[in-house]
């Protein structure tokens, strides 16, 4: 793929004295999908709360490009974070607000576009997901998974560099769950974005992800990195390889062709 987009070196991620994970190395290239994968407690959404600038490491540095983001000064990590876009797990929209006020409210705060101009990129962004026409719409009056499209819409509305999506296919049935990886394909493909994706979800890890990262929790550190696909062929790890085959494995190989 092209070049390193996120370096991630010698981090460690703690809670006080709880160690998470420690001595964790990783690049991420532009425009990978870049899956963050492993067992429920291993750290994964910690991870992306460090990568977002939620949660500063207890060790370590994590570089975009040749910038370190925690050593840089308030108004660079700023800049940082505007170039990054996040899909939370339940699309995180407020219930209060149509989804054309939603996606509308970043580019509200962060931009200095008019009210007509901000109509036109919401209108814009939800034709993107699949949501033209839905700008009237309360949350509470769309699906699951036009809610988690509508959460994509908001994140991508300032253009980032980055889209980070945390456990995206949770909760949705398998034909929903399928349109969303070929919406993340489409986007970058389309955009040439770098997405992060922390899930658990196999038809999703082996549908979209070119590049991965497996977090264990017992021995609290990375015990495979690289292609999913190429990690199902050939990692000899028990434990990953366990988590790659679990349930019904000839689903997950038949997902390993699914967007190419």
């Amino acid at each position: 793929m092209g070049k390193t987009h996120i370096t991630v070196a010698n981090l460690t991620m703690a809670y006080g004295n709880l160690i998470i994970q420690r001595d964790m190395d990783f690049t991420i290239n532009r425009g990978d999908i870049f899956i963050v994968m492993g067992g429920s407690g291993c750290g994964k959404s910690t991870l992306m709360r460090h990568l977002i600038g939620l949660k500063q490491p207890a060790k370590g540095e994590i570089f975009y490009q040749n910038l370190s983001f925690w050593d840089a000064s308030p108004k660079v990590r700023r800049q940082l974070m505007m170039k990054m876009g996040v899909s939370y797990q339940s699309g995180a929209l407020f219930s209060s607000m149509t989804l054309a006020e939603n996606i509308a409210l970043p580019l509200s705060a962060f931009s200095p576009l008019t009210r007509s101009e901000i109509r036109e990129i919401v209108s814009l962004k939800l034709a993107l997901v699949g949501l033209a026409g839905f700008e009237g719409y309360y949350p509470a009056e769309i699906s699951g998974g036009m809610q988690k499209r509508a959460g994509l819409a908001r994140a991508m509305a300032l253009d980032p560099d980055i889209l980070f999506f945390d456990e995206p296919s949770s909760g949705l049935d398998p034909i929903s769950s399928r349109l969303l990886d070929d919406l993340i394909l489409h986007l970058r493909d389309n955009l040439g974005a770098t997405i992060v994706v922390v899930t658990h979800e196999l038809s999703s890890i082996f549908a979209i992800g070119n590049n991965s990262v497996f977090l264990d929790a017992e021995s609290k550190t990375i015990i495979a990195k690289g292609d999913p696909k190429q990690l199902l062929a050939e990692c000899d790890v028990s434990k990953v390889r366990r988590f790659l085959t679990r349930g019904d494995c000839g689903q997950a190989l038949e997902f390993q062709h699914h967007g190419q």
